[in-house]
C-alpha cells in the first residue's frame, strides 16, 4: 500500500539496459495497484439480501462468487501484456508491459502524447533485444530469482486477502445500472476492534469505501476507496491523511477475464509527520493480449 500511496515516478524518459531487471519492482504496477484496492472490499462479514424482485442471497453466496471471478483474474494477469498510459504531476507515459520470459518488461511508447524520436525508438529497440537476449541466456537459478522477485511482491499482495474479512463489515445499499451494466452497490466500513497483523495492513484502519459488483459475472466493475482518519505506516515517518482516495474501474478482456481499463490515486500525506506530500496519478490500461509464446 505504501508503494501505491506514497510512489513517485522518475523523471527519465529512457529506459536504459541497467535497469532493465530493476523494473521488477514497479512490474505491473496496475496489477498491484489493482490488487491492493480489489482486494480491498474482496471479502463481506455480515449477511446481506438483494433488493426485492431477485431472489435472495447470502453475503456468503455473493462474495464466493465473486471472490471466485477476482481469483480468476488475479492468476490470468500473469499471462497478459498491456499498455498503459501514466498521467500525474510531471506529465505523461505510454508503455507497454511485456511478460517476458516470465517477468514484466516496459518499453515506452510516447511521452507526454508524443510518439518517440526515431533515435529513440531505435534505442527502445536496441533495449529490448538486450533483454531478451540476457534472459534467454540466464542460468536456471538467475531465471529463478528474477520470476521470484517479481511473484513475492504479488503475494503479498495477494495475503491482504486474509486481513480484510477481520477489517471490514459490508451492507447492500441496493442495485443500480453502471457502466451498461446491473450491479449490486456495496458500503465497506470499518470494523471496531480490528488489529492490523503488519504495517501494510496499517491503512486499512483509516479507511471505507464503495463496491459495485456486476450482478451477471459477479465481476468488480468499479471500486471507491477513501481515508477518513490519518493512518500511521511508519511509526513517526510518515502518515496516510484524510483526503487520499483511490478509483479503480475493470472491465472483460475475454469472456470471463476482466482486468483493469481505468485507475486513479490522489494521496495526502505527512513525512516525519511534518511536511506535507500530495500526488495525483491516473493510469489507463488497454490493448490486452496474450503475451506470445517466444516470450514465455
Amino acid at each position: 500500500m505504501k508503494r501505491a500511496i506514497l510512489r513517485t515516478h522518475p523523471t527519465s524518459n529512457v529506459l536504459t539496459d541497467q535497469s532493465i531487471d530493476q523494473l521488477n519492482f514497479h512490474l505491473y504496477d496496475s496489477t498491484v495497484r489493482f490488487g491492493l484496492i480489489a482486494l480491498f472490499l474482496g471479502c463481506l462479514s455480515q449477511r446481506l439480501c438483494i433488493s426485492a424482485g431477485t431472489p435472495s442471497l447470502t453475503a456468503e453466496e455473493i462474495i464466493r462468487k465473486s471472490v471466485e471471478a477476482n481469483e480468476q483474474d488475479w492468476q490470468a494477469a500473469r499471462e497478459y501484456s498491456y499498455s498503459e498510459t501514466t498521467r500525474d504531476l510531471h506529465g505523461s507515459k505510454t508503455k507497454r508491459v511485456i511478460l517476458l520470459f516470465g517477468s514484466p518488461y516496459e518499453r515506452l511508447l510516447k511521452v507526454n502524447g508524443k510518439i518517440l524520436s526515431p533515435k529513440d525508438e531505435e534505442r527502445e529497440e536496441r533495449n529490448f533485444a538486450a533483454a531478451v537476449a540476457r534472459r534467454r541466456s540466464e542460468s536456471r537459478k538467475e531465471r529463478e530469482d528474477r520470476i521470484a522477485s517479481y511473484i513475492k511482491d504479488r503475494q503479498g499482495d495477494h495475503l491482504m486477502m486474509a486481513q480484510l474479512t477481520s477489517a471490514f463489515s459490508f451492507r447492500l445499499l441496493g442495485e443500480k445500472r453502471l457502466s451498461g451494466r446491473s450491479v449490486y452497490t456495496l458500503r465497506a466500513s470499518r470494523r471496531s476492534g480490528y488489529q492490523p497483523p503488519n504495517m501494510d495492513s496499517r491503512v486499512l484502519l483509516g479507511m471505507e469505501g464503495d463496491l459495485f459488483i456486476d450482478k451477471s459475472s459477479f465481476q468488480w466493475v468499479r471500486v471507491f476507496a477513501k481515508v477518513i482518519s490519518p493512518v500511521s505506516i511508519g511509526g513517526f515517518m510518515a502518515s496516510v491523511q484524510p483526503g487520499t482516495y483511490f478509483e479503480l474501474e475493470k472491465m472483460p478482456v475475454r469472456n470471463d477475464i476482466w482486468l483493469p481499463k481505468h485507475f486513479r490515486v490522489q494521496s495526502q500525506s505527512k513525512i516525519l509527520m511534518l511536511f506535507a506530500h500530495k500526488t495525483d496519478e491516473e493510469d489507463v490500461f488497454f490493448d490486452y493480449t496474450l503475451t506470445p509464446s517466444p516470450y514465455r
